[in-house]
C-alpha cells in the first residue's frame, strides 16, 4: 500500500473560537518540525454570506463547523502527537484515542461553496422596490422564501394590492 493511499482528511476539535488559532499554531509546528511530508493542509470550513441589515449589504464568512478544524495528513504516532499537542487542540473526532478519516463525500460536502444571505425584513414590515415594473412604490411584506431567495410583497395599484415576487436586492425596508 503506497503512502499516497493513506493521507486522509480528520477533523480536530479545539476550543470554540480558537480555530484560527489552532490552525496557525499547526502550521508553524509542521513547519518547525519538518513534517511537512505528514500533515500537508489545515482548514477551516467556512461560507461567504451576505447580510442585509440598515438597508446596507455586508460580505462575512461565517464558520460553518464552529469548534473544528479539518487536517489533511498520514496518520502516524509523530503526525497524532503533534496534532493533538497543539495549543487549542482537545482532541480529534473518533472513538477512543483513534481518529476517524472523513470519507471523500463527507469532506466534498462540508467544504462545497454556498452563499447564505440573511436580512433583517420580516414578513408584516413595508418596503420600498428598487427596481422593474414596481420601482420606487412601496408595499407589505407576506412572507419570506429563503430558499430562493425571494420576497413576496403586496403592492397597492389602483384601489386593489397586487402580490410581487422580488429577490433580496430589489427591497429595502422603509423605516
Amino acid at each position: 500500500m503506497s503512502e499516497k493511499a493513506d493521507i486522509k482528511w480528520y477533523v480536530v476539535h479545539t476550543y470554540s473560537g480558537y480555530e484560527n488559532k489552532v490552525k496557525v499554531n499547526l502550521e508553524k509546528a509542521v513547519e518547525n518540525n519538518g513534517m511537512q511530508d505528514l500533515i500537508f493542509d489545515v482548514r477551516i470550513p467556512v461560507e461567504e454570506a451576505v447580510e442585509i441589515k440598515n438597508n446596507k449589504r455586508k460580505n462575512v464568512q461565517r464558520k460553518l463547523l464552529p469548534g473544528y478544524v479539518m487536517v489533511k495528513m498520514i496518520l502516524t504516532n509523530e503526525s497524532w502527537y503533534l496534532v493533538r499537542n497543539t495549543r487549542g487542540v482537545t482532541g480529534f473526532v473518533g472513538s477512543g484515542n483513534k481518529p476517524t478519516p472523513l470519507s471523500d463525500t463527507d469532506f466534498e460536502k462540508i467544504f462545497e461553496t454556498h452563499t447564505a444571505t440573511e436580512i433583517d425584513i420580516r414578513p408584516g414590515d413595508t418596503v420600498r422596490i428598487l427596481s422593474g415594473l414596481f420601482e420606487n412604490f412601496s408595499g407589505r411584506v407576506v412572507s419570506i422564501d429563503e430558499q430562493t431567495q425571494k420576497i413576496s410583497v403586496m403592492v397597492p395599484m389602483l384601489k386593489r394590492e397586487t402580490a410581487v415576487d422580488l429577490g433580496y436586492d430589489e427591497v429595502v425596508r422603509e423605516e
